[in-house]
């Protein structure tokens, strides 16, 4: 059975998308639709913006979501997709290639949701690290020591990221190592997301998530709030304005996956991060990426 997987921020890159409109005119039209629902060319930032361009939160996530719906969309694996989930900002991706959600729709979304987290950001200071080579229970025990620090993304065993004010991560990292943590690192990242911090965000998001046309999804949608499969769209919209502040259960979302029957995994979008994830929590799956089209190698 296969599972498409879909990535979150962090995955994007200059000139991303660029093959799709050279050879899609059906994203030459979902770009053009984007430029409508976005207020700005995002093709022409993706074609001609540097890497710091692309960081901007307003860019970044409108950039993988196209990237990755257009990419699935071209490819017809949508019609034919039996499991499907993404990866934080990769969920809405999912959901829309799944049929729980139209391409505009899903758009909108994303734009508010970028806007309304780079706002919650603004109000007060606050970061990301990650901490390698623990367990999930003994870094939610260091957590537990320090007020305003909560987990945010089970990424994979051994590979957890925490979020939370800027003096509560430092002092969780400077806890870490002693503790056994191979690595722990504060993250670039412009705020405590999958937090309670994000809680401003939230609140906006979830008037745009209750006002969408939600339907039911050709195939089940891991959400990132408890791993389970859903085609309700009550449900799905419950967990998905949930999202913003609680934490991406990954690992447990892929292992539920491969406990369900999926013994292919293909990662649809930019980069290679959830193919290695997927590797860790489903050893024993095939795992795959598609990031570019086919035919642009022969």
């Amino acid at each position: 059975m296969k599972a498409l997987v879909f990535p979150g921020q962090g995955s994007q890159y200059p000139g991303m998308a660029t093959d799709l409109v050279a050879a899609s005119p059906l994203a030459r039209q979902r770009f053009t639709q984007a430029a409508d629902v976005l207020g700005f060319d995002i093709f022409a930032v993706l074609r001609e913006g540097t890497e710091e361009d692309l960081k901007r939160t307003a860019v970044t996530q409108p950039a993988i979501f196209i990237h990755s719906v257009v990419l699935a969309e071209v490819l017809g694996l949508g019609q034919t997709a039996q499991l499907v989930a993404g990866h934080s900002l990769g969920e809405f991706s999912a959901l829309v290639v799944a049929g729980a959600l139209d391409f505009e729709a899903g758009l909108a979304l994303v734009k508010t949701r970028a806007e309304a987290m780079q706002r919650a950001c603004d109000l007060a200071p606050s970061t990301m690290a990650a901490i390698v080579g623990l367990d999930d229970a003994a870094v939610e025990a260091l957590c537990a020591q320090v007020p305003g620090v909560v987990p945010a993304n089970y990424n994979a065993p051994g590979q957890l990221v925490v979020s939370g004010s800027v003096a509560g991560i430092e002092q969780l990292v400077a806890l870490a190592k002693p503790a056994g943590a191979k690595l722990a690192k504060v993250l670039p990242v412009g705020g405590a997301f999958h937090s309670p911090f994000m809680q401003p965000a939230q609140d906006e998001l979830a008037q745009g998530i209750e006002a969408a046309n939600f339907v039911a999804p050709r195939c089940p949608v891991y959400q990132n709030v408890d791993g389970l499969p859903q085609t309700d769209p009550v449900i799905i919209r419950q967990n998905l304005v949930r999202q913003l502040t609680a934490a991406v259960r990954w690992t447990q979302t892929v292992a539920r996956m491969a406990e369900d029957g999926a013994t292919e995994f293909v990662e649809v979008g930019p980069g290679k991060v959830l193919q290695g994830l997927v590797k860790r929590i489903a050893p024993a799956a095939s795992v795959a990426g598609v990031d570019k089209l086919p035919t642009t190698e022969a």
